[in-house]
């Protein structure tokens, strides 16, 4: 099906969702709500996933709606997406828990590893919940780069300095992601905690050796995780591209490390990305060193290049990982999830946490 009939089917009266599969791009919205452009977008045959920005948050009603509509237009709907990890990262904040930075949790197993278990568990249940309550499918978390002091724009986004207590808090945040119906995306392989510069802004390079790099690489070898997403870092060591469009890193992660899962890249439209040329160039070395699917954010001149000139080959493969990750199970009611003792649990340990 060529772009023009998916734009005619979508601008003419259906009662049903457009059945097309899921193509290699995420990309975002304007506002808090679709527009026409913005409902064709979604539509095109290359696009596979919406994420979500705080401008696209309002109110839980509005959120509803919005994701009500999006799902409703593809089949299968298209995975809707956000960064909502916690403390300084937490698109949705009004009627939502405020879920305390994740650094907290590692201050919690210095004093007392067992609560802190719990206590990841329980605030992964929450972040979880009331985000598929309102339609969301996943969140962009756990972030597993090791807390080295160095990088600002990680900072109290980790876990911990030592690789073993990040494995063990991730495992159990893991279990509450998924014990509300959620998937688990690992973040920014093979570690961003290291270096200092911000890869939003700028192109930072890691010169440790594969070696030297082992720690950063324990929580990927150990952690049962559904997506994994690759920092926008070069480690001239090991290759001369940054991770996300590195070869080697990704047949390293999917061979030694035997992951299966989606890999997604980090925003292409990012400073970090730029080595790569221009949007198309990005978005291709990216497809063509195995990530399965492409964010691109905050540019909306990018996307109609990418709509208009990008010509991946389609690959079932990659588009089937990306459709595992979409919740199985209904989600709960926003009235019934208020009832649960594991989230009663999980909320009261986010205001302890918070405070």
């Amino acid at each position: 099906m060529n772009a023009m009939n998916v734009v005619n089917l979508v601008t003419s009266p259906t009662t049903s969702p457009l059945r097309l599969p899921l193509g290699p791009l995420m990309i975002d919205l304007a506002g808090l709500s679709l527009s026409d452009l913005e409902r064709q977008r979604l539509c095109h045959p290359l696009v596979g996933g919406l994420i979500l920005f705080a401008r696209n948050y309002q109110s839980p009603e509005q959120l509803e709606r919005l994701t009500s509509e999006v799902h409703g237009l593809r089949s299968p709907a298209l995975p809707i997406a956000i960064d909502h990890e916690g403390g300084r990262v937490q698109r949705c904040r009004d009627g939502f828990t405020q879920l305390p930075a994740m650094r907290r949790l590692g201050a919690c197993w210095d004093r007392d590893p067992q609560a802190a278990l719990t206590a990841a568990r329980e605030l992964a249940y929450v972040l979880a919940a009331e985000l598929r309550v309102r339609g969301v499918d996943l969140s962009f978390t756990p972030v597993l780069d090791l807390d080295w002091g160095r990088s600002s724009v990680i900072g109290d986004r980790s876990l911990h300095r030592d690789p073993a207590v990040v494995v063990e808090l991730a495992a159990a945040f893991i279990e509450g992601l998924r014990s509300a119906g959620m998937a688990a995306c690992g973040k920014h392989f093979p570690g961003h905690g290291w270096v200092e510069a911000d890869s939003h802004v700028d192109l930072p390079v890691d010169t440790r050796r594969l070696d030297q790099l082992a720690p950063d690489l324990e929580p990927y070898r150990r952690l049962p995780l559904d997506a994994v997403m690759p920092a926008h870092v070069i480690y001239p060591q090991v290759d001369s591209r940054p991770a996300g469009f590195s070869p080697v890193w990704i047949r390293l992660l999917r061979e030694e490390l035997g992951f299966d899962g989606v890999i997604f890249s980090d925003d292409l439209s990012m400073a970090g990305a730029s080595v790569a040329g221009d949007i198309v160039a990005r978005c291709t070395a990216a497809w063509e060193a195995g990530c399965d699917m492409l964010l691109v954010c905050n540019t909306p001149q990018s996307v109609a290049d990418l709509l208009a000139r990008w010509q991946p080959v389609a690959d079932p493969l990659r588009a089937a990982r990306v459709a595992r990750l979409c919740p199985l199970t209904g989600a709960s009611d926003w009235t019934s999830l208020q009832q649960e003792a594991t989230y009663q649990a999980g909320v009261k340990a986010a205001r302890q946490l918070s405070a």
